[in-house]
């Protein structure tokens, strides 16, 4: 980790709350905000974001399971999501969540007409955008976390810090 965090204080509660409250927070919030509101089912949802945390490597986001109504994904999509190209497991509307994740992260110029015609034939547009907005969200927090090294020292439920 390249900051310096106080004697007793949470790594992550520290950075993201004490030391820059007036942005920390608000980051915080938006990042809550789409484990909150989101309307996208939980494969595709699942998919976008553990594609995010394959190509950040933040090591938290790769352990994290988003949980809805008691259910997760089960340990082997993780690897569904890594091989989303050839993957049987995925529906057409998974594949593309994670297609989109890949491409919004290391192409997002060439995300093109026939890509996003795709997409329009199995996401509303509503939905496109909520899923632009998690990415967005999942690629810049996931990076900073990672960058910052509180990847590292976050602790899931059940977990060590050392995971």
């Amino acid at each position: 980790m390249i900051i310096d965090i106080p004697e007793g204080k949470d790594p992550i509660g520290y950075v993201w709350g004490e030391m820059v409250p007036g942005i920390g927070i608000a980051a915080s919030n938006f990042s809550l905000s789409v484990y909150s509101h989101s309307t996208l089912g939980l494969r595709e949802f699942e998919a976008a974001r553990l594609r995010i945390a394959q190509l950040n490597g933040c090591l938290f986001c790769l352990d994290w399971r988003t949980e809805r109504d008691g259910e997760k994904v089960g340990p082997e999509f993780a690897d569904a999501v890594a091989n989303w190209r050839t993957t049987d497991a995925f529906d057409e509307r998974t594949r593309l969540a994670a297609e989109y994740a890949e491409r919004y992260a290391i192409d997002h110029h060439n995300l093109d007409e026939e890509f996003f015609a795709r997409m329009f034939a199995h996401y509303r547009q509503v939905e496109v955008v909520e899923l632009s907005m998690s990415i967005g969200s999942w690629l810049a927090f996931g990076r900073l976390n990672h960058v910052l090294g509180l990847d590292s020292v976050c602790v899931l439920p059940g977990h060590t810090a050392d995971h």
